[in-house]
This record gives structure tokens, sequence and C-alpha cells, in this order.
């Protein structure tokens, strides 16, 4: 669907326009591999290594539309119970539960470290102390991040993104990664790679990227004026 990025669909006769909105699951399996990007949306590939199921970094938007608040926060809206629909084929409790767990952001916003995609931060109870950001400590196991996201591109076409999440696990499970299991999880509820399971090279440059927070317990958190205090 496409949402013009100044004139957002609204409701029409009392119920909201709701379309089936996101990557098919084929061209959700191009993007992961490397392939030919959904139309309307511009693909950068360069540099993701020879190998499309190992990249090195997470692939690219290229020139994603640049949204105000409010029109984040609509778009997210209208496309979320679709991108859970999709998470959810992947059969990992986590890809539908999220969707119940405390969010810590005030709105989607513009993270140039997951691709220039539009994310969000959600946090189980075990991991309640995230909101305490750069005070948060060591999470105790059990303790899951989730990040949804999705991309707008400069025509106003919005297109699902991957779900992506952080697990922290049993001492001795990953000592390189803090012991946290990386999942990236597509739009057509395909895993993409999983540390120290399916495709375990796929994600990881996700633990080479969170080591660098390593006194922070391998944790990002969001922009200090997007965060929401409780």
């Amino acid at each position: 669907m496409r949402f013009p990025t100044r004139m957002l669909v609204t409701a029409l006769g009392g119920a909201l326009l709701v379309a089936v909105i996101g990557v098919s699951r084929e061209t959700a399996t191009q993007e992961a591999s490397g392939g030919q990007a959904p139309p309307g949306l511009d693909e950068e590939l360069s540099g993701i290594s020879g190998d499309p199921g190992k990249p090195r970094r997470h692939f690219r938007v290229r020139n994603p539309a640049r949204l105000e608040d409010d029109e984040a926060r609509d778009i997210y809206a209208q496309i979320v119970d679709q991108m859970v629909a999709g998470y959810a084929l992947s059969d990992d409790p986590s890809a539908v539960a999220y969707r119940s767990w405390r969010r810590y952001n005030r709105v989607p916003y513009l993270s140039a470290t997951h691709g220039k995609r539009y994310i969000n931060h959600y946090v189980n109870d075990a991991a309640k102390d995230y909101g305490r950001y750069e005070q948060a400590g060591e999470m105790p196991v059990g303790a899951i991040i989730a990040k949804d996201s999705f991309s707008v591109a400069q025509d106003g076409t919005a297109h699902d993104g991957p779900l992506f999440l952080m697990e922290k696990m049993a001492q001795g499970f990953n000592e390189t990664s803090g012991d946290w299991r990386y999942t990236m999880i597509m739009p057509d509820g395909s895993v993409f790679g999983a540390t120290l399971g399916v495709n375990a090279g796929g994600v990881a440059f996700c633990i080479d990227c969170h080591l660098m927070r390593e006194s922070y317990d391998h944790l990002y958190f969001p922009p200090p004026a997007d965060r929401r205090h409780f």
C-alpha cells in the first residue's frame, strides 16, 4: 500500500481502511538472499559479503522516507497486525507475544543500525530493568528484547521488515555474545538466522555490532528523545 508521506490513510466510513501490506513470501526471501527488492523499495545490497546468507550488516533501505512522528505512528498502527501475522508463521512464541509487552519508544523511529528502517523496542517482564536504560545492568536469563521494523519508500509505499529478537540464555550459551541469542525473522515468517541455530552465520554480524556495547550487557536503547519512562 502507498502512504503519501504527508497525507496518510484515515478513517473511511467509520472504519479504518487497511490493506494487505508487506513483503510477500517470495519477495521476502529475495530480500533476505540478496535478490530483487520489492517494487518501490530501493534496497542497497552492496557490501553484504560474497555469501548473501552471511551479511556483514543489515540489508539497507536506500533513501527511505523521513516521516514525522504522527506519520510513523499512523502507518505502524495500520500495518502492525499484518506484520505480526507474518512473523507468527515462524512458530517462535515471541513473534506473537511481543505485542503484549511494554514498548520503550514513543513512536517508531528511523534506525541507521537496522538498515534505515523504522523500529520499535518491546521487552518482556523479565527484561523490565531495560527501562533504566544505561543504568539497566545485566539482564537475567529469559529476558527478551523484540524489535519489529518496517520501511517506507520515497513514494510513500510501506513494507514490512524483519523482526529482531535478543534472548538472554543460560550462562555458557555463547561467551562472545554475552549469552544472548539473536534471531532474525523475515516478514513471511522464515527464520533468516539464529545464534547457534539455523544459518547462525546470517546473524553473526549482530553479535559483532552488539559487542561494542559489552559494558551495557550488549544492549542498545532508543535515542534519548524517543524514550518512554515509566
